[in-house]
């Protein structure tokens, strides 16, 4: 039992690392329609600044600070300066141009800070605690607590304030949102601000549980997008849950089905997608669209 519960609160920690990634892909997707593949190279960037921030002197919290309120303008300049050159055109296009400005991003910081592995201080200490038999380490109790904290102020915001629904709006129809008087070019500006600064905090939290390189975001960039899909487009609630059953289902996979072991339980997700989209298409949380053709 013992060893039971700590592959479930591995998982959960290291959910909650996927989950920190998705929560940001749902946030541009909520407020523009589209999937920022780059948003793993902008978690990079922003972990990069908190590194250099830290670096000037500045206490840990205060670096991370910095970093989504410089994130925050990065993000809302790329969808000014850059995004913008695409609307009115093919989605596709746009989402491949995000997949090149992953490439981009995560070049410019290998140039800048090297490709060497660095060390970027934890916001919770690394002590464990006993729970159960099982060894919980406080950084994985505040990664998961902060994770929460985030899901519901996103849920909140996307459900209950007058910002959050005209983020949807735009995300829609532009065009009729436009005709409303809503403000298309500011909003969708600020979409992708309110991304790039949870794709900070995000960086943040995964940063001290790896270690900070231009491709550290990689795999968790698959895992985030396969959150996404299970828990639905439209929830953050269920990208959170998808997320935690991910890490779950691939620790206990990994040792209580042989077959699969740690060689194969990158598998496991996408196996459980699978499935998932054939039941489900919309995703475990996500709602059933109406098309008037």
């Amino acid at each position: 039992m013992g060893e039971f519960i700590q592959l479930v609160v591995d998982g959960l920690a290291m959910g909650s690392v996927y989950a920190a990634l998705g929560l940001a892909i749902v946030l541009v997707n909520q407020s523009t329609g589209l999937i920022n593949f780059a948003q793993g190279g902008m978690a990079v960037l922003s972990a990069y600044l908190t590194y250099a921030f830290a670096g000037m002197g500045l206490p840990l919290i205060l670096a991370i600070v910095a970093s989504v309120i410089v994130s925050f303008a990065l993000g809302a300049l790329i969808e000014r300066f850059v995004m913008r050159r695409f609307e009115g055109g093919d989605p596709d296009t746009a989402v491949v141009a995000t997949v090149g400005m992953l490439t981009l991003i995560t070049g410019v910081c290998g140039w800048i800070w090297s490709y060497n592995n660095l060390h970027l201080a934890s916001l919770f200490p690394a002590a464990s605690f006993g729970l159960l038999g099982a060894a919980v380490s406080w950084r994985s109790l505040g990664t998961f607590l902060v994770i929460l904290v985030i899901m519901l102020g996103l849920q909140a915001l996307f459900r209950y304030t007058k910002l959050g629904l005209a983020l949807r709006a735009v995300a829609d129809n532009p065009a009729s949102s436009a005709l409303s008087g809503l403000p298309v070019g500011r909003l969708l500006m600020v979409g992708w601000g309110l991304a790039a600064g949870l794709g900070a905090v995000a960086g943040a939290l995964v940063a001290p549980r790896l270690t900070l390189t231009p491709g550290m975001m990689d795999t968790v960039l698959v895992y985030a997008l396969a959150a996404v899909i299970l828990g639905g487009m439209m929830s953050p609630l269920g990208v959170v849950v998808a997320a935690w059953a991910i890490g779950v289902l691939e620790n206990l996979a990994a040792v209580y089905v042989p077959w699969i072991g740690h060689d194969l339980k990158i598998a496991v997700p996408f196996v459980l997608l699978f499935i998932v989209l054939l039941l489900r298409p919309q995703g475990l949380f996500g709602r059933k669209t109406v098309v008037r053709v």
